[in-house]
């Protein structure tokens, strides 16, 4: 697992004069950000998927902003590796798609606990919470995976900048180590972590 480079998303722009060279520098800095992820947890996390398919337990997501359309995403394309391999697939729940509960108990309950709210009943014993969280911080998330490990779940943490409180709780974490408040790079991260976990789920599930 490398470190980030002293580089930056302020500093390339800086010192981009078009477009195209703002280009080049945000893809050569992704790039270098997403060497930071540790390859031990990568690869955990394809394994916890794959035991929570053959027990057939519940992978649940969320997020907030950005992180919640990467939570809905990455929730859809885990749903499909079933389909596209002709195997039994994998049982999946994004808690950031039910907009009439998100706000009845944001309102009723406070916004920390839209997800924790929804997992009460829902989620059960061995089931796994995939947390999306650039800060690593965010209250709701937080209560959720406080919620599933209490359930005796497993928790998994996508996460960027220093991890937060996200990166120390979770069973594993999947870190883009980036510079404080770098949100697009993480959220691009993310993003691709869903598309290379769930393709080669895919591919080894039709072999």
């Amino acid at each position: 697992m490398e470190s980030p480079t002293d580089d930056s998303i302020s500093s390339i722009l800086a010192r981009s004069s078009s477009l195209a060279d703002y280009y080049a520098g945000y893809s050569s800095y992704l790039h270098q950000c997403l060497k930071t992820v540790d390859p031990s947890q990568l690869e955990a996390v394809g394994k916890v998927f794959l035991r929570a398919r053959e027990e057939g337990r519940t992978i649940f997501f969320a997020g907030n902003g950005g992180s919640a359309s990467t939570a809905s995403h990455f929730c859809q394309d885990l749903a499909e590796v079933g389909r596209k391999a002709k195997v039994q697939g994998f049982r999946t729940l994004s808690l950031t798609d039910n907009v009439s509960y998100i706000t009845a108990a944001g309102n009723d309950y406070g916004y920390q606990n839209i997800f924790s709210n929804q997992m009460m009943f829902l989620f059960q014993k061995s089931d796994v919470l995939v947390v999306i969280s650039a800060s690593g911080n965010s209250p709701n998330v937080i209560e959720a995976a406080r919620l599933a490990e209490e359930k005796g779940g497993t928790v998994i943490a996508l996460v960027g900048f220093d991890g937060g409180l996200l990166g120390k709780m979770a069973h594993h974490v999947l870190k883009i180590s980036t510079n404080k408040g770098e949100y697009g790079p993480v959220e691009d991260a993310h993003l691709i972590l869903d598309h290379v976990i769930t393709t080669f789920l895919t591919t080894l599930l039709k072999a």
